[in-house]
């Protein structure tokens, strides 16, 4: 069975406010103009999730809800505290839960970049790959009969887009 995976780093956040905290820190104008991109990039190709997982910090929950909003019958998401800030192995580790073929994962840097580098066999052909610039957004395919078989090292890397690609 091939699984699908779209991995995307939260949408540029604002650092206007100086009392926001970290994980209350909400998107900026450019975060509220990409994040809508990258959804009708990814319904445009055809790569619809049917499962979200997502950080539950504001600027990730913000980001899921532009890029929702441009998908055919988005699922709910799940907004998972342990995704905020995580690492490779948590971010590796909440993934292994999902139930749908198709999922997506939404998080920060720097796991998010770590976590991409790890999962595929060869590097994605993009000079923004090894940084992960926000709303960055890797599609990895796995042939495993469920995420909690998928292992580091075995992902196919299908197609990876960051908003300045779109123009």
């Amino acid at each position: 069975m091939t699984l699908r995976l779209i991995l995307t780093r939260h949408a540029k956040s604002d650092w206007d406010n100086p009392l926001d905290s970290d994980h209350s820190r909400p998107l900026s104008a450019r975060g509220f103009d990409a994040a809508p991109r990258i959804g009708r990039w990814l319904a445009g190709q055809g790569y619809v999730p049917g499962q979200a997982l997502v950080s539950d910090a504001m600027r990730t929950r913000q980001t899921w809800d532009l890029i929702a909003a441009e998908l055919p019958n988005p699922p709910e998401a799940k907004f998972d505290r342990y995704l905020y800030l995580a690492g490779p192995d948590v971010l590796l580790g909440r993934l292994r839960h999902a139930t749908e073929p198709c999922v997506i994962l939404i998080a920060h840097n720097p796991g998010i970049a770590e976590f991409a580098a790890r999962l595929l066999s060869a590097p994605m052909a993009h000079s923004g790959f090894g940084g992960f610039p926000t709303c960055a957004t890797l599609v990895a395919d796995f042939d495993a009969p469920s995420w909690d078989k998928v292992e580091l090292g075995t992902g196919r890397g299908v197609d990876f887009i960051v908003p300045r690609d779109l123009g």
